[in-house]
C-alpha cells in the first residue's frame, strides 16, 4: 500500500476571519477569474501566482477553489496533490475532491493512500467519500481489499446509500467476484432503488468479463429502463466472448430504439467486423463515426486500421493512417503488422523504417513482430537476421517467444530446419506449443519425417489437449506418402479423445455476414448450397 504523507495537517489552523472580510476574498477578482475564466492548466499557472502574492494561498476559500480546478479534468492531478499537502487544515470536501480526483486518475492507488490517511486525521469519512474509495479498488481490480472497506461500511450502517451500494457491486464485479456482487446485488433495498440501471450495467459488464454471457443477455433483456452504458456494456461483452455476430444484430437493434454510441463501442464493432472480415460493415462503422464527429484518438484509429487490414483492404488501411490527425505507436504497429499480413512486405518495410526516422517515437517489439512477418511471408532470411540484431543491439529489446517463432518461420519456410530446431534449443525462454508447432509445419511443407517426429513429441507433452500435432503429424505423413502413418495418427488423437475444433469461415454478402462451420448445417439455405455445389451443370465464372 502507497502511504502518502500530510505533515501538513498537523499544523495550526489559521485565525477565523469575519465575515465581511471571507465576502471580500470570495469576490476578490483573482478568485473571480480562477472560477469564471480558466479553462486550462496553463491559465491557472498565469492566476495563481497572483493569489500567492495577495497572500490568499493560506485562505480556505481560496484554497479549495484552486484545489477543485487543479483535481478537475482540465486541471492537473499532481498539481492538485501539492495543493493539498499545503493546506493549513484541510476539510471534508477537500479529502473528498483530491481522493475522488485521483480515483479516476491512472494512479488510484493515491486515492486509498489519502483515504488511509484521512483515517487518522481531524476530518473522518463520511458517505460520499466512501464510492470513490470503492471505485479506486475497482481500477486495482483489488476487490478482497476493497472487501474490507465493505465491512466497514455495513458497520456504520450505510450500506444501504445507493451511490455506496453501486460502486461497491461494480467493484466486485470488475474484480470478477460476482457471487460477492450478486449477493450485494440481491440485497438492494428495491423498493428504494427500483430498476437501478447502474448497479444492473455493473453486473453485466461483469459477468460478461467472467465469460457468462447469457447471465448478462438475461439481465439486459429484463431491465425496463435501458440506457447507451446498457448496449455498449452488452455489446463489448458479446465482442469479448467471441459472439461476433450477436454484437452486430444488438447493435443494429440499438439503432432501430435511437440510442446513442460512444468511441468504446465504436472499437468493439470495428473488432467485430475485423474478425469476421466484415468489410461492409466495418466501412459503415467507419462512416458512422466521420459522420457523428467521434473523437479520431489513436485507440479508434488503430481499430480502424486493424479492421480495413484485417478486412483485406489496404488501400483503406494507408488512408486512414496517412489521413488520420494523431499517430500513436499503436497506428505505426497496425499498419505494418496489416501490410505484412496482405502481401505488402516492401511496404511493410517502408513505413518501418519512416517509424524509424519518427522523431517523436521509436520501435517497439510489436514493431518488430510486423517486419519479422513480413520477412517470414517474402522469405528474406538476411533481412530477417538483420532486423533481429536491430532490435536486440539497437533499441535493446530483449526478444519475446512471438520474436524466436517468427524467425523459426522464416527459416523453415526456407528449410533450413535443423537450423530452425537449433534455434528453439539455444533460445534463452523455454519453448512452447506454438513454436514447436511452428517448425512442425514447416517439415510437412519440406516432408522432413524425422525433425518432425521430434517436434509432434514436444507437441504432444506441451499441449496434450490440442489436436493440431497429431493433425500436423498425419498431414507430414501423407505428403511423404506414408499413408498408413497417416492414419495412425488420426486414430491416436481420436484415442486420447483429443478432437480438432472445425473450421470456420465468413463471407459477407449485400450488407449481411454469413458464418459456415466445417460440416455444418445449420445455416437457413443449407439445402439450396448443396444443391448448387451438387449440381454438375454449374459452372464457376471469372
Amino acid at each position: 500500500m502507497l502511504t502518502l504523507s500530510c505533515s501538513a495537517l498537523s499544523q495550526s489552523p489559521p485565525p477565523q476571519q469575519p465575515p465581511s472580510i471571507s465576502k471580500f476574498i470570495s469576490n476578490h477578482p483573482c478568485l473571480t477569474m480562477l472560477q469564471n475564466h480558466c479553462t486550462t492548466i496553463n491559465h491557472f499557472h498565469q492566476i495563481y501566482p497572483h493569489i500567492i502574492k495577495t497572500g490568499l494561498t493560506l485562505n480556505p476559500i481560496a484554497s479549495t477553489r484552486a484545489l477543485t480546478f487543479c483535481a478537475s479534468p482540465s486541471g492537473n492531478i499532481n498539481y492538485a496533490y501539492k495543493l493539498f499537502v499545503r493546506m493549513p487544515n484541510p476539510n471534508l470536501y477537500s479529502w473528498n475532491t483530491i481522493i475522488r480526483a485521483f480515483s479516476r486518475s491512472s494512479t488510484p492507488q493515491f486515492a486509498i493512500s489519502l483515504f488511509v490517511d484521512m483515517l487518522y486525521s481531524q476530518i473522518q469519512p463520511q458517505y460520499l467519500t466512501y464510492p470513490s474509495v470503492f471505485k479506486a479498488y475497482a481500477q486495482l481490480g483489488h476487490a478482497h481489499y476493497g472487501a474490507q472497506l465493505h465491512g466497514r461500511v455495513v458497520k456504520l450502517g450505510l450500506q444501504n446509500d445507493q451511490f455506496i451500494c453501486n460502486t461497491i457491486i461494480y467493484m466486485y464485479a470488475n474484480g470478477g467476484l460476482m457471487s460477492e456482487a450478486r449477493r450485494v446485488f440481491d440485497g438492494k433495498k428495491l423498493e428504494l432503488y427500483d430498476h437501478d440501471v447502474v448497479a444492473i450495467n455493473s453486473m453485466i459488464m461483469g459477468y460478461a468479463k467472467c465469460g457468462e454471457i447469457d447471465e448478462s443477455r438475461n439481465l439486459f433483456d429484463d431491465m425496463i429502463t435501458r440506457t447507451s452504458v446498457s448496449w455498449n456494456s452488452m455489446i463489448s461483452g458479446y465482442v469479448r466472448n467471441g459472439k461476433l455476430m450477436e454484437a452486430l444484430e444488438l447493435f443494429n437493434k440499438m439503432q432501430v430504439e435511437g440510442f446513442e454510441v460512444s468511441e468504446f463501442t465504436m472499437v468493439s464493432l470495428l473488432n467485430a467486423c475485423a474478425h469476421l472480415g466484415a468489410l461492409q460493415h466495418g466501412k459503415w462503422v467507419h462512416d458512422y463515426i466521420k459522420r457523428n464527429h467521434f473523437e479520431l484518438n489513436v485507440i479508434v484509429v488503430t481499430a480502424i486500421i486493424d479492421m480495413y487490414c484485417k478486412c483485406g483492404s489496404v488501400e483503406n488501411a494507408v488512408e486512414v493512417f496517412e489521413t488520420c490527425p494523431r499517430r500513436g505507436l499503436s497506428c505505426w504497429n497496425s499498419i505494418i503488422i496489416g501490410l505484412a499480413m496482405n502481401g505488402h512486405e516492401r511496404e511493410a518495410f517502408e513505413f518501418f523504417s519512416k517509424l524509424e526516422s519518427s522523431k517523436l517515437l521509436k520501435p517497439d517489439s510489436v514493431s518488430f513482430i510486423g517486419v519479422l512477418t513480413a520477412c517470414k511471408h517474402l522469405g528474406a532470411i538476411n533481412k530477417a537476421r538483420d532486423y533481429f540484431e536491430l532490435m536486440m543491439n539497437k533499441y535493446e529489446i530483449e526478444p519475446s517467444i512471438k520474436h524466436y517463432t517468427c524467425i523459426v518461420d522464416v527459416l523453415g519456410q526456407a528449410g533450413l530446419l535443423e537450423e530452425a530446431e537449433e534455434l528453439i534449443k539455444g533460445m534463452p525462454l523455454k519453448p512452447d506449443a506454438i513454436i514447436w508447432g511452428s517448425l512442425l509445419s514447416s517439415c510437412r511443407k519440406h516432408r522432413n519425417v524425422q525433425i518432425a517426429r521430434r517436434a509432434a513429441q514436444r507437441v504432444y507433452e506441451l499441449n496434450p489437449s490440442d489436436a493440431s500435432g497429431y493433425v500436423l503429424m498425419s498431414n507430414v505423413h501423407a505428403a511423404s506418402n506414408k499413408f498408413e502413418e497417416a492414419i495412425e495418427q488420426r486414430l491416436l488423437m481420436k484415442e486420447n479423445l483429443t478432437e480438432k475444433e472445425p473450421g470456420c469461415s465468413s463471407i459477407e454478402l449485400y450488407g449481411e455476414v454469413h458464418e459456415f462451420i466445417a460440416g455444418g448445417r445449420l445455416h437457413p439455405k443449407t439445402q439450396e448450397i448443396y444443391h448448387l455445389l451438387n449440381d454438375s451443370s454449374f459452372a464457376f465464372q471469372d
